[in-house]
This record gives structure tokens, C-alpha cells and sequence, in this order.
């Protein structure tokens, strides 16, 4: 299941699937940007190994430096909360 610090194994492949989508969307934007990571480490007040384990999409990293690294090249994100089945298993409409 998922690698890193303090995850839990129940987290779930659509959960890994979106921090991985995170990542790539940071080293695009930084890389767009013609940074090096040393910069980003920099302007996010962090180690260069941090811009590495986003950019892989590590699902250690903390929400913070993920959401911070976006916010660093206008990145903003939007939550949609998905609507759950319900005991039957449908989904209410």
C-alpha cells in the first residue's frame, strides 16, 4: 500500500492517486516557472528533499508544505465533497 511516515494502510488508491496528481501539478508549475527545486526549497521556507517527496506525490509530506508549494506558483484548488451510497448502496439523488 502507501510508503511514508505515519500513513495510515488504509488509505486508499483514489486517495494516493489525487496526492500523486498534486505533486505533478507542483514540479509543473515549478518547472513552468524555470525554478530549481533549491528555489522552491527556499521560497518554502524548507529542504530541498520536501520539494522532492511532493513532486513524487509521497503521501508523508504534510498537507502544509503540499498546499503551500501550489499556493508558491498560483496554484489554487477547489474540495468537491462526493456524495457517499448510501446502506443500500445507491447513491441519494
Amino acid at each position: 500500500m502507501a510508503q511514508g511516515k505515519r500513513i495510515s494502510s488504509d488509505i486508499g488508491d483514489d486517495a494516493i492517486q489525487a496526492i500523486k496528481a498534486f505533486g505533478a501539478a507542483a514540479k509543473l508549475a515549478r518547472t513552468t516557472a524555470g525554478e530549481g527545486q533549491a528555489a522552491a526549497a527556499t521560497r518554502l521556507g524548507v529542504h530541498v528533499q520536501t520539494i522532492a517527496r511532493i513532486e513524487s506525490g509521497e503521501p508523508g509530506v504534510a498537507i502544509g508544505h503540499v498546499f503551500g508549494m501550489l499556493a508558491l506558483y498560483g496554484i489554487s484548488t477547489t474540495l468537491q465533497q462526493q456524495q457517499l451510497p448510501t446502506e443500500s448502496g445507491e447513491r441519494p439523488s
